[in-house]
């Protein structure tokens, strides 16, 4: 049987082929004009009389988001934004190092619950900032860091201070973008502080290259040749260079959105809240421990104490949750946590994580029911898959959750002998403080005696900011917040160096509260030069300097096992007279004939009269593990 095969006719491959490369080519030509942004350019105009310029779109977002502070040092690439936020009534506060830009910015997002911002030159400006970022990420702060960049056609060409900042910053980051046209500017710092208070709270970085930033008039002076080209090469890199520079700026003044979009916040369901209602109303002995998430927006710290208070089972408080119930509150429990959580029957973590504060979790009895509540699932479950097991697992907002299971169980209470024999282990540890308190020393002063005397006249106003290791240590036994977001700590990541830039921070937001930073003398060697920025900006602090010549939390371990005290020794250095030397107020407390009332009453005087203080206090050093205090 034969196949008949029907002949196609010879000439009609070639027309398909010439009608396929056609529209290859048209295609490849249509996105080539829209990569050079030739369509926008139709629609869009250029402006090239306006002196406008970037800065002012990164301003008026600020603003519209309720921004008051930027926090600054100051450089070339980022000099738009300063003057245009100083113009729109943003407080513009520059400070000797990049770092304490972030660490303020960091303070700010802490204690008002918007987002703190900090703008940073390109290349090293930014490198400075790397600490204070991560610190922020760890803490879960929300920050936005404006960085300035070398102009878009210059990145990778070797351009001054110019470096793949994207790829340092996105593991750092929530939300980080390259803005590359001007009318991106606004979008993009919205979607950016957006991404900074959604789900888990955390940094985001914008990196704004010169070449948005500056007018028309100045980047056109820097892009084109001032001379006609000659020739076809030069007339095509001149085309380019021209269309390039249209792109950056078409449409870039036409009306856009400026204000906050909403926010993303996670919610524990219904049916998760009534399931931890019915756990904790079978418990004997329950225990809260609650942290730094549980103080975020939206829930006010009022609401949320009121809740706890409803509830009525002891608690311990963390990080930012320190004060929420004031001073000597009777369901706040300060001393012996571990022991606390070993015999509780029933645990709620609210915004705390079983890492090393809670030795990953096996502080935990594997008796006990635990409930957790975190935005963050990953770090909600950290170790429970080796020392802990949930028995309820909720991922949404803490507060409300906080809220909304105290509704749940309004009216039960529970026996008052648990709370009572949790409190009785407090006494016992503060009588323990009280002795060690009267135990002399060779030289200088005891700290245990000295933070007893701080704990007794602060005022109900002070925010506490911590920064040091042995000193701080002890203070965060004796000292105690005076109400809630009165408290700021590195939080997790056990930074050095936020003390400067926390207070300033603080100030800037609590005008009408005193500040009181606890360093210890390693520590405070981070922040003293900006003492300088606590002068020029008129921002009274009060600085306490326990200085006992070394990094002696370091050491305490370092001798005894390694038998060598290489690099933890330090002089007892005159700081006060450094602060006197920046113009700060100065003072020392160096034994106990001195009067360590009146000299801190005087610092307090001083710094109410507008001056900033540091008090220089030389101390002998405490050891907790057995006691003693080391000579």
């Amino acid at each position: 049987m034969e196949t008949l095969t029907a002949a196609a006719p010879a000439g009609s491959f070639f027309p398909s082929f010439l009608l396929l490369a056609c529209g290859t080519l048209v295609a490849a030509l249509l996105g080539c004009a829209h990569r050079l942004g030739l369509f926008y350019q139709l629609m869009h105009k250029v402006d090239k009389a306006s002196i406008q310029h970037g800065g002012e779109n990164v301003a008026a977002v600020l603003r519209a988001h309720g921004v008051r502070f930027l926090f600054t040092l100051v450089g070339g690439h980022i000099s738009p934004i300063l003057v245009a936020c100083e113009k729109l009534g943003i407080r513009v506060v520059d400070t000797r190092h990049e770092v304490t830009a972030v660490f303020a910015a960091d303070a700010v997002a802490r204690l008002t619950g918007t987002v703190g911002v900090a703008a940073v030159t390109a290349g090293p400006g930014l490198t400075n900032t790397v600490t204070a970022v991560k610190n922020a990420q760890i803490a879960q702060s929300p920050v936005l860091l404006l960085g300035g960049a070398a102009s878009t056609l210059l990145q990778n060409r070797g351009a001054l201070q110019a470096i793949d900042q994207m790829a340092l910053f996105r593991p750092l980051c929530k939300f980080c973008a390259s803005v590359r046209r001007v009318r991106d500017i606004v979008p993009t710092l919205r979607a950016a502080m957006v991404a900074a208070q959604s789900g888990t709270p955390g940094p985001v970085f914008v990196e704004l290259p010169v070449d948005v930033l500056y007018p028309y008039f100045i980047v056109q002076k820097e892009m084109v040749p001032a001379k006609p080209p000659k020739g076809l090469v030069a007339r095509m890199v001149t085309w380019y260079l021209e269309n390039h520079l249209a792109n950056l700026f078409a449409g870039a003044w036409e009306p856009r959105p400026e204000g906050p979009l909403p926010l993303d916040i996670p919610q524990a369901s219904p049916q998760q809240v009534q399931r931890c209602v019915e756990i904790l109303s079978r418990a004997k002995r329950p225990l809260v421990v609650l942290g730094s998430q549980a103080l975020l927006p939206p829930t006010p710290a009022d609401r949320l104490r009121t809740a706890v208070e409803t509830l009525g089972i002891p608690c311990f408080l963390g990080g930012m949750a320190r004060g929420l119930l004031g001073r000597n509150h009777p369901l706040h429990i300060r001393q012996n946590r571990s022991a606390a959580l070993k015999k509780a029957d029933v645990v709620l973590l609210a915004g705390i994580v079983c890492d090393f504060r809670l030795s990953y979790g096996r502080v935990l009895s594997r008796s006990s029911k635990i409930i957790i509540v975190n935005r963050n699932r990953k770090e909600m479950l950290m170790n429970s898959d080796m020392f802990w097991k949930p028995q309820e697992a909720v991922q949404g907002d803490v507060g409300s959750f906080v809220v909304t299971v105290a509704e749940g169980l309004k009216g039960q209470t529970w026996a008052s002998d648990w709370a009572e024999e949790l409190r009785q282990a407090d006494r016992q540890k503060e009588q323990t403080f009280r002795e060690k308190a009267l135990t002399p020393v060779g030289q200088h002063l005891n700290p245990v005696r000295v933070l007893q005397l701080v704990e007794e006249i602060l005022p109900d106003n002070t925010i506490l900011v911590v920064d040091g290791g042995d000193f701080v240590g002890t203070a965060a036994h004796l000292v105690q917040p005076r109400g809630p977001l009165r408290w700021l700590d590195p939080g997790a990541f056990g930074t050095l160096g936020v003390g400067a830039g926390f207070a300033l921070g603080a100030k800037l937001c609590r005008p009408d509260a005193e500040v009181w930073c606890l360093f210890g003398d390693g520590a405070f060697g981070y922040s003293l030069i900006e003492f300088d920025t606590f002068v020029r900006h008129k921002i009274p602090v009060i600085a306490l300097v326990g200085n006992d010549a070394g990094w002696t939390q370091i050491s305490r371990e370092q001798v005894p096992c390694l038998g060598s005290n290489v690099a933890c020794g330090l002089a007892y250095t005159d700081y006060h007279k450094a602060a006197m030397g920046l113009g700060a107020q100065g003072l020392l407390l160096s034994r106990e004939k001195d009067q360590v009332v009146e000299v801190l009453r005087d610092a307090q005087q001083q710094c109410r009269d507008g001056h900033p203080v540091v008090v220089n206090i030389l101390i002998g050093r405490t050891d907790f593990r057995d006691g003693s205090i080391a000579v």
